[in-house]
């Protein structure tokens, strides 16, 4: 690594008529982050003078360049993705605010690829309007686990002292069910238990998963899955060796806080695992793509088109994760180094 940039972090901007924009700016207004990190912003430079001058945010100074192959290191570096000026119409979902989400996710995704990046901090995207040619996947997670050749991906929610990951993204809750396999749960389980220990540093990790069904099913009576599916997932880990319990029934686990005596708790669905994450940790949660062969992070909020351009936006969890995107590279970066 060029120890003169520190780590170089990419920022797509999510959608633009959201409040992606805002929290960017606010963020990255405090200029004691250059000290550990040099943000390279995919968006434009007139939008960002629109938002920095709507939020009389003077702190926040940015320089422009033509690549990621011409940064400057202590600086906030913005490469433009769009050549026309781009129409702002915040709080409201449109096709050219779709289309220039994806053009700043691309242009992210490709000096990632490149290795011109350590690691990537991605901005709320609407999952409807920037559908295209070039992205037909229910989110992030699902488009970045294909674009970088992942077998398998994990969304991990992050915040402190608590890590919740889900068995199943974004798919029905109906098809929840069908798609629950005892070789699904062990590919997560070993996904998540191997970031645990290279991402976080835990050395033995402790992970609890939690039921489908209400109360665990009740030994089969009020369904079979736990039986069936994820009790054995859970035998066949313990018998490798690996700190894995449960099922557990989902309520009564999140209400006596059993979440405090494990390092992380894998959930079947994604509204099971992440109402209770966002209900305890909503302004300082962090969402982290375990399982690629890159470093990534986002906020765990969406575009927030009610409140984009109120200036209300909260910054908390945007910065988080670029603290986060910053530990873990650090973390691989270090494990990479040779040891004399």
């Amino acid at each position: 690594m060029d120890n003169k940039f520190k780590v170089k972090l990419g920022i797509s901007i999510g959608d633009t008529n959201g409040i992606g924009p805002e929290v960017v700016v606010k963020t990255l207004a405090d200029q004691r982050i250059l000290n550990f990190c040099t943000p390279v912003i995919y968006a434009s430079a007139d939008l960002l003078k629109q938002v920095k001058q709507a939020l009389r945010e003077e702190h926040f100074q940015f320089q422009v360049v033509d690549s990621a192959q011409a940064l400057v290191p202590r600086k906030v570096n913005v490469i433009s993705c769009w050549e026309d000026e781009l129409e702002v119409n915040s709080g409201n979902p449109t096709p050219a605010s779709g289309k220039a989400s994806l053009d700043s996710l691309l242009a992210a995704c490709k000096d990632l690829k490149a290795g011109l990046l350590d690691g990537l901090v991605t901005a709320p995207i609407n999952k409807d309007n920037i559908q295209s040619e070039d992205f037909r996947f229910p989110g992030h997670t699902e488009f970045l686990t294909s674009y970088f050749d992942a077998p398998e991906s994990l969304m991990l929610l992050v915040s402190e002292g608590l890590r919740v990951a889900t068995v199943t993204g974004h798919i029905p809750v109906k098809e929840v069910s069908s798609k629950l396999t005892e070789e699904l749960l062990i590919r997560k389980m070993t996904i998540l238990l191997d970031s645990l220990q290279k991402d976080f540093g835990i050395q033995k990790p402790r992970i609890a998963l939690l039921g489908l069904n209400p109360h665990a099913g009740e030994q089969g009576l009020l369904g079979r899955e736990e039986v069936e599916i994820i009790r054995p997932a859970v035998l066949h880990m313990k018998d490798r060796g690996h700190l894995v319990f449960g099922p557990y029934p989902a309520d009564g686990f999140f209400g006596m806080r059993q979440y405090q005596q494990v390092d992380a708790v894998l959930s079947m669905y994604h509204d099971q695992g992440l109402i209770p994450f966002k209900t305890l940790a909503f302004e300082s949660g962090v969402n982290y793509t375990a399982g690629l062969p890159i470093v990534r992070t986002s906020p765990d909020h969406g575009t927030a088109y009610d409140i984009a351009a109120k200036h209300k936006a909260s910054e908390t969890s945007f910065r988080e994760a670029l603290f986060l995107a910053y530990d873990i590279v650090r973390k691989r970066q270090e494990a990479a180094m040779p040891t004399v």
